[in-house]
């Protein structure tokens, strides 16, 4: 069989997991205007709370997964409200919120870590079979068509909830001005805490369907934040769209890259392609 359509279904399924894990990293980077590392924990958390509600206390998976969502969002929201909305209120630099954030991250992670041991797990068996296809000579299974078709929903989502809707407007505003956006009556931090709480769903959205596909760990959500970043970047920070096209082009020169090569240059690859941007085209392809 031909490797290359495999190559290119594996690089749509990666890059669908990074267009939803940038969607959601940009959503709050373009209001809090601060790198929340923090982000990358709403995976596990997801991915656990799913684990724990559907294979330990047994309850139907679909209840599982709404719960999850729900506290991916809760634990982001709180780290807004007790961490960086403080920080904030005290003129911290992007720095010092990064930093905090990193602390996040590590704590949270620690966490999940003691509760659930590091012992990788995964959900597939929370479903009754994974049907796999196979179109023009790639195969996938149901779980990673299912991936594919949330990223279309998703899209869908955010471009009605920014586009049709008044939280929507008051979001576009917070990102091209904040300081305007608080003259002309916006509250801001509610905005704000409202905001984190979509992105840790999106989050842990994505670490529940990582979890169904391959599996979690406690320690997954630095290495999947770190590919939405360099997406971010390459798409350009800051613009949700442009972060799609940022994650699909980093899903196809990693899998075409490691074609002939080691998989362990994959992270490498990732890097190197973040290096070219930010020295020929730091503000990414499509720019804020």
């Amino acid at each position: 069989m031909d490797i290359v359509p495999q190559l290119i279904a594996n690089s749509l399924i990666a890059g669908s997991i990074y267009a939803i894990l940038t969607l959601g990293f940009n959503l709050t980077y373009s209001t809090a205007k601060f790198i929340d590392i923090g982000f990358g924990v709403e995976t596990a958390i997801g991915g656990y709370s799913v684990f724990y509600l559907c294979k330990t206390l047994g309850l139907p998976l679909y209840f599982g997964i709404f719960l999850g969502l729900f506290c991916s969002g809760l634990v982001s929201f709180l780290a807004y409200r007790f961490i960086y909305k403080p920080l904030r209120a005290r003129k911290a630099s992007g720095t010092v919120l990064l930093i905090a954030s990193l602390g996040v991250l590590t704590a949270l992670q620690a966490l999940v870590a003691i509760l659930f041991t590091s012992q990788f797990q995964t959900l597939s068996g929370l479903i009754q079979a994974n049907r796999v296809f196979e179109l023009l000579g790639g195969t996938f299974t149901a779980v990673q068509l299912s991936i594919f078709c949330t990223v279309l929903i998703l899209s869908v989502l955010l471009a009605f909830l920014l586009k049709g809707t008044l939280f929507g407007k008051a979001i576009t505003a917070i990102s091209d001005d904040e300081e305007v956006a608080k003259i002309v009556g916006i509250n801001t931090e509610r905005v704000m805490g409202e905001v984190f709480f979509i992105s840790g769903m999106i989050g842990g959205l994505a670490g529940i369907l990582i979890g169904f596909d391959t599996g979690i760990e406690p320690i997954m959500g630095l290495s999947w934040l770190l590919a939405a970043v360099v997406a971010a970047i390459v798409g350009g920070i800051g613009n949700l769209y442009g972060g799609l096209v940022g994650a699909y082009l980093l899903a196809f020169a990693e899998n075409f890259g490691i074609w002939k090569i080691s998989g362990e240059w994959k992270m490498a690859i990732a890097f190197g392609l973040l290096i070219i941007f930010l020295v020929w085209r730091p503000r990414g392809l499509f720019p804020r």
